[in-house]
């Protein structure tokens, strides 16, 4: 149906009204300048005559490019280097028969010729750009339907550029099609599988992706081809965020399936040795000192502590410092749904099922055969497949799903958790056999805030880090700066300090940092508890500031998600703010959102 009705549109539906046209005696060097600063592609060369024009030849950036290279006399006329041999097109003419004489001449470019004038010229990209329009045109009345459909479905065309956005895209990731339509994909979504799509034109199908952090998707991506020529990517995605009760954002490396094993080895490069876990606290250093004697041994690890407290930086050190020369294998427990537990630990053979890659897959347990299996939230593991992970500790070998082949391995496993397990047991929510296997050496990991003669010292380390990282000096830092970090709380421990560093080095450019350069979010918590901060005089009154300061945010926060019609990535765009800013301040002040 799609070439049949490609057939009765003509060139000059399609044709580019961007193009220019000279007279012959016009000088070269002033057509290439109107060219660049223009943005035009080709220049063609007319004789004009009365009510007709005669093209004489044409000139594009190709040609231009070879005679800037050949240092050419650019003073001579347009004539002296335009190509007299240019093949041209009826504006009658349909686009299909455009397609096949670009292809037959292998060549870029049709002027059209309209009642003896040019009135415009076709480009190969022109018609690939209609291809698709069209068909959009086309297949209009199917558009409810697939608004209506319980998937989200994104259709890129060969550029990235989305051309079709459906109703419940819009509901997964909130954003609307008017904000994402005819704009590249990749400015929303740099991870996108669509992106493998475009770029290897081979079909994903029922894959386990997070396009972005709290997003968990199965996602089939096919690319289209249209006698031959490949036109872009569609896309379906069905949200099962709602399924996997996700408490932390998901390890992009996790949610690749096919990309698993290159990410795991990317990620053992980058790791962290136990001479790189600092600490002046007792505490921290007996830690250090029972971690390096345990990573001499096989010996299962539990790590506890707070969120952030740095639980996988010496799971990886105490592999980095053993004698395993496998794997070291991160997992997040709390982002494996429960369907795929069987099929990511214990691995799968050719054809178990649908949508399994051809050769099948290891799971993390054999991937981390004579390495480590770091099993990261293992409180959120359910208790069903606490059973089932115990009986491949027990027994050292694993089934692959669709295979009766037993696979020995040796695989050293460190646990982690900022739960207490031991209440989950006693509540029947862990089993207790598989926590003694876990629990033969346990390290308990303190929280910042109990170790603050560690802030400057992981501070400092920090951003020799970021500055090393991002080949910049690293600059002088004010006294008052380590005063107020060192009062702050530090909810997120290590991870929210890094993360603190990282931006007073990218909003300081310069050579100092100064308070001013420090969160605004932490100035904040440091006003409004006293004990962690010591405030300037006020004058006297019912109100300071700071409080006058949060109410005028809090209001200004009311007024933009009013404006936006509830619409957080509007409302993000009237504060000229970050969403992950606005985010935060909106849980911050406690406004609802809907």
């Amino acid at each position: 149906m799609f070439e049949n009705q490609l057939l009765t549109y003509t060139v000059k539906e399609a044709a580019s009204e961007h193009f220019l046209k000279v007279p012959p005696e016009t000088v070269t060097i002033e057509v290439i300048e109107k060219m660049l600063f223009e943005n035009f592609q080709e220049v063609l060369v007319v004789d004009y005559s009365r009510d007709r024009e005669r093209l004489l030849g044409i000139l594009t950036l190709t040609d231009v490019s070879h005679l800037k290279k050949q240092r050419r006399d650019l003073k001579l006329p347009i004539s002296t280097y335009m190509n007299p041999h240019v093949i041209t097109i009826d504006s009658t003419q349909t686009i299909t028969t455009a397609k096949e004489i670009l292809i037959s001449y292998n060549i870029g470019r049709l002027p059209i010729y309209e009642k003896h004038k040019v009135v415009g010229i076709i480009r190969f990209d022109d018609i690939i750009s209609h291809h698709l329009l069209s068909m959009r045109v086309i297949n209009n009345q199917y558009v409810h339907i697939m608004d209506s459909m319980h998937e989200a479905i994104t259709v890129t065309d060969r550029k990235g550029n989305v051309l079709f956005w459906n109703k419940n895209a819009e509901e997964i990731y909130d954003i609307t099609a008017e904000e994402i339509l005819y704009k590249p994909l990749k400015e929303f979504f740099p991870d996108a599988l669509s992106l493998s799509v475009l770029e290897e034109k081979v079909a994903i199908k029922n894959a386990y992706h997070s396009p972005k952090p709290g997003y968990n998707i199965i996602i089939s991506a096919l690319p289209v081809f249209i006698d031959g020529e490949f036109l872009g990517v569609v896309s379906t995605e069905k949200n099962v965020t709602e399924y996997t009760n996700l408490l932390n954002q998901l390890d992009s490396a996790s949610s690749q399936l096919d990309l698993l094993k290159e990410e795991i080895d990317k990620m053992t490069k980058d790791f962290f040795s136990l001479g790189h876990v600092q600490g002046k606290n007792p505490v921290m250093q007996n830690l250090m000192q029972v971690a390096k004697k345990s990573s001499r041994t096989d010996a299962n690890i539990l790590i506890t502590g707070e969120s952030g407290t740095g639980k996988e930086v010496f799971a990886k050190s105490i592999h980095q410092n053993s004698e395993r020369k496998g794997l070291f294998v991160p997992v997040n427990c709390s982002a494996i749904p429960s369907a795929l537990f069987e099929s990511e630990f214990f691995g799968y053979s050719g054809g178990a099922f649908t949508g399994a890659l051809k050769n099948g897959k290891a799971g993390y347990c054999e991937m981390a055969h004579k390495g480590t299996l770091f099993l990261d939230e293992i409180g959120d593991l359910p208790l069903e497949h606490q059973g089932k992970l115990l009986r491949v500790l027990q027994e050292g070998t694993v089934n692959r799903i669709g295979s009766n082949k037993i696979i020995e391995i040796d695989t050293r496993i460190i646990a982690a958790t900022n739960k207490n397990l031991s209440e989950m047991i006693e509540a029947g929510l862990f089993r207790e056999d598989l926590f003694y296997r876990l629990n033969v050496v346990q390290l308990d990991l303190p929280p910042l805030r109990e170790r603050r003669e560690d802030i400057v010292l992981l501070f400092t380390q920090f951003l020799n880090e970021v500055c090393s990282k991002n080949n910049i000096p690293v600059p002088t830092v004010g006294s008052d700066v380590y005063n107020i970090l060192l009062k702050y709380r530090w909810k997120g421990n290590i991870r929210e300090l890094k993360n603190a560093v990282e931006y007073m080095v990218v909003v300081s450019n310069g050579s100092k940092i100064t308070k001013d350069h420090i969160p605004q979010y932490i100035i904040l918590d440091l006003s409004k508890n006293v004990d962690y901060i010591d405030l300037p005089n006020l004058t006297q009154g019912e109100t300071g500031l700071e409080e006058n300061l949060s109410v005028l945010e809090r209001n200004l926060l009311i007024d933009a998600m009013k404006q936006a019609g509830g619409n957080k990535s509007k409302a993000a765009k009237i504060l000229k703010i970050p969403r992950s800013t606005l985010y935060y301040k909106l849980e911050q002040h406690k406004i609802p959102v809907s």
